[in-house]
Parts: structure tokens; C-alpha cells; sequence
């Protein structure tokens, strides 16, 4: 009877047949064995530590789920990890770039809707409520005022808005209802 090559002495090569099979160990030692490379190549994709945490645990799950799909003949078992934690911190560069485009539009538009006349007659709101107002807005965590701006001013629907900033609709709608509370909050007694 052969025994088994203990995980830490295993290559990458027959950690991946391990981990093609379900070996959850197998998988762990691979991991902790190139760790410090994973995490340094995210941090320095995205130049943050926060983010570079959140990619490597999606691209640690992508692998873990796409490890039966790998081909020895198209590269070592390492190039192939390096390579599906590069696509995920390139994918979340590009998120983040559309989402602070989307950002500086919506921060635009707002801007533009301000300047726009005021309704006059009953029901109008007088200007010290509408400033109040404004400056509530203006006082929200960037990501709900973003969302809020996009459903207010830009007539979108929180699955368009969701869609835009390539957020789960969950997330979208989260942080409206946070943003509402919020002003709502900073609003209650005054108007």
C-alpha cells in the first residue's frame, strides 16, 4: 500500500488532482502554501487592503468551484490560480471605475437639478425646507446618496440603478433604505 504524500510535501500539480477529487485539504495547503502571493498581487492590482481581501476570497472561491476545469496541458496548476485572482481584481478595477464614473454623472446631474426652478404655489416647498433638504442629501454616505440621486433625479428603478453600478439589487436597495432612515432622521421636527 503507497501512502499518501503528506499536503505540505505535495507539488501544486498533485494538490490539483487532489482538489479536482473534493479534497478540501489539499485545497487548504495549496492556499497557504502561495497565500502571501495572492494576497500581495491583489493588494498591488488594486492598491487597497480592504479590497484586495474581499477579491481574494472570490477568486478562492472561483478556484475552489473551477479546480475540476483545469488543464495541465495549457499551464501549471500556479500560473492558472495567479491568473483567475488577476481577472477577479481586474473586473473589480473596472466595477469600481464605473461605479465612481456613475458617481461623478450622478453628482452632475444633481448639480444640474438644483439650478432647475423650484415649483411655485400650494404644496411648493419653501427654500429653507428644499435647502434642508439639499443639505441632508449632501450629508448621506457617498454609495446611498449615489443610489438615491439615481432614483430621485435620475427617474431610474432600483434594478436599473443595480444594473448601472454593477451592485446586487439587495445592496441598491439596502442603501436607499439606509439613505431614506437617514434623512428622514436628520429631517424629523424640522420641516
Amino acid at each position: 500500500m503507497v501512502e499518501a504524500t503528506p499536503a505540505d510535501e505535495a507539488s501544486d500539480e498533485s494538490l490539483f488532482s487532489r482538489m479536482a477529487a473534493g479534497d478540501e485539504a489539499a485545497f487548504a495547503a495549496f492556499y497557504d502554501r502561495h497565500e502571501s502571493l495572492f494576497y500581495g498581487l491583489a493588494v498591488k492590482i488594486l492598491w487597497d487592503e480592504s479590497e484586495a481581501e474581499d477579491v481574494l476570497q472570490d477568486a478562492v472561491m472561483l478556484m475552489w468551484e473551477r479546480v475540476p476545469l483545469y488543464n495541465a496541458d495549457l499551464g501549471r496548476p500556479l500560473s492558472w490560480a495567479i491568473a483567475v485572482l488577476r481577472n477577479k481584481a481586474l473586473d473589480r478595477l473596472r466595477a469600481n471605475r464605473r461605479r465612481a464614473e456613475s458617481l461623478e454623472r450622478a453628482s452632475s446631474e444633481f448639480q444640474v437639478t438644483e439650478r432647475l426652478a423650484v415649483p411655485e404655489g400650494p404644496g411648493a416647498p419653501d427654500p429653507e425646507s428644499l435647502a434642508l433638504a439639499r443639505r441632508c442629501l449632501q450629508g448621506l454616505p457617498a454609495e446611498q446618496r449615489e443610489a438615491l440621486e439615481l432614483a430621485y433625479f435620475g427617474g431610474l428603478t432600483q434594478s436599473e440603478i443595480a444594473e448601472r453600478l454593477g451592485q446586487p439589487l439587495g445592496t441598491i436597495k439596502a442603501r436607499m433604505r439606509r439613505g431614506m432612515l437617514a434623512m428622514r432622521d436628520a429631517l424629523d421636527g424640522t420641516l
